[in-house]
């Protein structure tokens, strides 16, 4: 074993690293002044949603063009969802940020969340032409969910044999979780529709068509033929990692998806 130690079998949290970090803080911070202090208590409306929020019909029709962006910034009020989404991003964000560096993994959460805002706009235009339904369109969606679901393509992509463990006793290979997990996410699609519910499963959708798009196109983009976890491999630890997309919140008005 040239004196080096067996990973665990089981997780062990990975330290924050520099961009998991600054991510994780400005997500909670804007949620706290934004939506829950300013929004709750000195606004008779929620504006700050509003503008910031991907809203399809606002970024399509009066080119509110930075949505894409910030709605990965913002979270319904109820603090499980954003507790459950920085839990992901530090177990997930982490260790694909050590696999890659800083530059890459930036580079790649953004992709997949501004990637996954701007098809879903576009499938939500093409659903409210197809059925003449306009909920879709004028509901805004939040939730750094989106980059998070290519968050998981990419750790079963590149730690595919790693052992996770499924609601804390079910353990397979990641590779088969994160199938397993998009499986869940097209079968609610297909059972919610695009414009019912609270939770944009679509956009979930869209952030794993995202993620494993770009990872397969990336080794092309650079030229170089190498996939992104290429170079010396490095000896990672088992992740222990509980999934439930449980819709926490109850109805809100106006409508916002997350």
């Amino acid at each position: 074993m040239n004196g080096q130690q067996r990973p665990p079998s089981v997780m062990q949290m990975m330290p924050l690293t520099k961009v998991v970090k600054i991510l994780i803080i400005t997500n909670v911070a804007i949620w706290f002044f934004g939506n829950v202090l300013i929004e709750q208590y000195f606004l008779t409306d929620p504006k700050i949603t509003l503008w910031l929020a991907l809203t399809p019909f606002a970024f399509i029709k009066d080119f509110f063009v930075w949505q894409p962006v910030t709605y990965l910034f913002l979270h319904d009020v109820n603090p499980l969802h954003i507790v459950f989404n920085m839990l992901l991003l530090w177990w997930l964000g982490a260790e694909l940020e050590r696999q890659w560096g800083s530059k890459f993994f930036t580079l790649y959460y953004f992709v997949c969340g501004i990637g996954a805002g701007i098809l879903y706009a576009l499938f939500a235009l093409i659903y409210s032409i197809a059925t003449a339904k306009m909920d879709i369109l004028v509901t805004p969606v939040v939730g750094a969910s989106a980059a998070i679901f290519g968050l998981m393509v990419a750790y079963g992509m590149v730690f595919g044999e790693r052992m996770v463990y499924f609601m804390f006793f079910f353990p397979m290979k990641a590779k088969f979780f994160v199938l397993i997990l998009a499986g869940i996410e097209v079968v609610m699609v297909l059972n919610n529709g695009f414009a019912r519910g609270k939770v944009a499963n679509l956009a979930h959708v869209g952030g794993l068509i995202v993620g494993f798009v770009f990872m397969k196109a990336w080794p092309y983009i650079k030229g170089g033929g190498r996939g992104t976890g290429s170079g010396k491999k490095k000896k990672t630890k088992n992740l222990r990692l509980v999934v439930n997309n449980t819709d926490f919140s109850k109805e809100d008005k106006p409508k916002i998806w997350h």
